[in-house]
């Protein structure tokens, strides 16, 4: 078949033909962002599940869904080692020179930019990665005190009251938002909590690894009041059936039962899996329909694909111990596993390897479900980790 028109788009946020499985929690969404419009209370969203499920794609689609209905947005990523205040600043001048064009919220976004103005100069000398440009000279004694949490509140406050001016509401959706210092989280709930307070509408839409509810809870105890916790995990059979078999049928293709159910077993519903069986399914058949065999000749290329890019780059970030604790941990299965039998593995103290546990555990690419308990953030990847260091030798 043509490869110009195979419809699977495997790949980092890449959207796929069809977002199936979804829909409950996209109205979950709807609806709390247009309470929040109408000035009725609505919690803020933290969405949370394992690598691959597709969270930075849902995040963009709903994103999407709300510009749609007239609601103001900024979307940001947190990634590792920025700050705060560095990733957010620009997308909120972006977002009220957009509500300065309102002509009933004119004045109100104007204030809000110089309070922005005072914020970024303030907090300068701390988040050095600060770097937005200033359209109006700061207010003094707004949002300028050089405290992050009570600055970010002033600013929340002024921006939330022109958006309501303007009729709408301000989503901020942040994606990998556990990367960001449980200090700036703190601020973050914080203000957040004010505007909440004074019914204003600003609401945030996150997503997150699994580790992020805790790391909010130990920012501010009240976090859990704040924030509904939806888990994105993988698609069911009959989700993950659409995922597949709709984008091939849109092209005149046909996918059939067997091919469907050994598709699903081979990636146990993840979204970016699917995208990656998909698209290297179609291109293993010369006709329709993708059958059994097509699949099973896909399945080598689609590991090895994975392998090479998915597993890969994670794996690439990793210290030599850290590598065998992961190999470790692989050895006992999917998992969570009992961080002593993870050292019992290694023959070393549980003491010794908190630290490696640890910078996994910052890395992103484990997580502790309940005390004593890890697990892999990444799904399949202990057979990755058995495939890459075969053998004994990471024993040694």
């Amino acid at each position: 078949m043509d490869p110009v028109k195979n419809p699977y788009a495997p790949g980092a946020g890449t959207p796929p033909p069809e977002l199936a499985g979804r829909d409950e929690l996209r109205e979950t969404i709807r609806i709390a962002l247009e309470r929040v419009r109408a000035g009725r209370p609505a919690k803020s969203i933290l969405m949370v599940g394992l690598r691959g499920v597709g969270k930075t794609v849902l995040l963009d689609r709903m994103r999407q869904d709300a510009e749609t209905s007239g609601i103001h947005t900024v979307i940001v990523e947190a990634p590792e080692g920025r700050s705060l205040p560095a990733i957010l600043a620009p997308q909120l001048r972006q977002a009220l020179l957009r509500l300065s064009r309102i002509a009933k919220a004119k004045q109100f976004a104007q204030r809000a930019l110089r309070a922005l103005a005072g914020f970024a100069r303030a907090l300068k000398m701390k988040y050095q990665d600060i770097e937005v440009g200033l359209d109006f000279d700061p207010e003094p004694g707004l949002a300028d005190n050089g405290d992050l949490e009570h600055d970010l509140q002033a600013l929340l406050e002024v921006t939330g009251i022109a958006a309501k001016q303007a009729g709408t509401a301000l989503t901020i959706f942040v994606d990998e938002l556990q990367y960001v210092a449980e200090e700036e989280l703190a601020a973050l709930i914080t203000a957040l909590h004010r505007s909440a307070q004074r019914s204003l509408p600003v609401v945030l839409v996150v997503a997150g690894l699994p580790q992020l509810p805790g790391r909010m809870g130990r920012a501010k105890s009240y976090a859990e009041r704040l924030f509904d916790f939806p888990e994105v995990g993988p698609l069911s059979q009959d989700a993950a059936r659409i995922a597949i078999a709709k984008p091939a049928n849109d092209q005149g293709v046909k996918v059939t039962a067997d091919a469907l159910r050994r598709i699903f077993h081979e990636t146990h519903g993840y979204p970016y899996f699917l995208q990656e069986w998909g698209k290297h399914s179609w291109d293993t058949a010369k006709a329709s329909p993708i059958s059994l065999h097509n699949v099973e000749l896909a399945s080598k290329a689609a590991i090895a694909a994975l392998d090479e890019s998915f597993f890969r780059v994670r794996f690439d970030r990793l210290t030599p111990l850290e590598k065998k604790y992961l190999r470790a941990m692989a050895e006992l299965g999917p998992g969570p596993h009992r961080s002593g039998d993870i050292s019992d593995q290694l023959n070393r103290g549980v003491t010794s390897l908190g630290p490696t546990r640890s910078q996994l555990i910052a890395k992103g690419m484990i997580w502790s479900p309940s005390h004593g308990d890890i697990a892999f953030t990444v799904p399949l990847f202990d057979e990755f980790m058995r495939r890459i260091m075969p053998g004994d030798d990471w024993r040694t």
